[in-house]
């Protein structure tokens, strides 16, 4: 008598690019555990058992989507070119391509779960967010030093330029009225020429 063959589990990519396509294509609220398991052919319970909640799965595909992020934003960092044209890449990079962008939806979702969040996890969103400030430290602490931009403090200019990221982010990505992309692409050059060519 055979033994049944198990169908084998997805490769974990697979798994959390289907819960990145289902955001974009069908918003947060449709991505249930159900849901996604009938889009990969598993059982909601199979993925229950790789991921023990919902929460650890979206955390799990903001944790991916950010390793993409970061590759990318290392490539643009690292590239030739002035640090305000750096900036400027990082900065393009940051902000959310448009109303329910998947990548920021999913940030805002884990960040909202972050309240009741275990230390963990708390941890895991601490990297993610300190692996955007220490790149953008290291960029103006390179533009001061070759006297392209003012003599600022990189770590508090970095702290000020990523709240305010993050505050206009929020309102291109809930599609807030009155706002949209270029509008807070220009408020973001002007704060930057204000704050770091001003007697550079």
């Amino acid at each position: 008598m055979s033994t049944p063959r198990r169908t084998p589990a997805p490769p974990r990519e697979r798994i959390l690019t289907a819960a990145m396509e289902m955001i974009a294509d069908r918003g947060l609220e449709k991505l249930t555990m159900a849901a996604l398991g009938r889009e990969l052919g598993m059982s909601s319970g199979h993925l229950l058992y790789y991921f023990r909640s919902k929460d650890e799965l979206l955390l799990q595909t903001l944790e991916w989507s950010e390793g993409r992020l970061g590759a990318e934003r290392g490539r643009l960092l690292a590239r030739v070119g002035s640090a305000r044209e750096r900036l400027d890449a990082y900065v393009d990079l940051y902000v959310p391509d448009g109303h329910r962008d998947p990548h920021w939806t999913l940030w805002l979702e884990v960040w909202n779960h972050s309240q009741n969040a275990d230390d963990s996890a708390r941890d895991r969103q601490a990297a993610i967010e300190g692996a955007w400030h220490r790149d953008l430290v290291a960029l103006l602490a390179e533009g001061v030093s070759r006297g392209e931009f003012r003599a600022v403090d990189p770590d508090r200019f970095a702290a000020r330029l990523r709240a305010l990221l993050d505050g206009f982010s929020i309102h291109v990505a809930i599609g807030l009225r009155g706002t949209d992309r270029a509008q807070i692409l220009g408020h973001v050059r002007e704060f930057l020429d204000e704050g770091l060519l001003a007697d550079a």
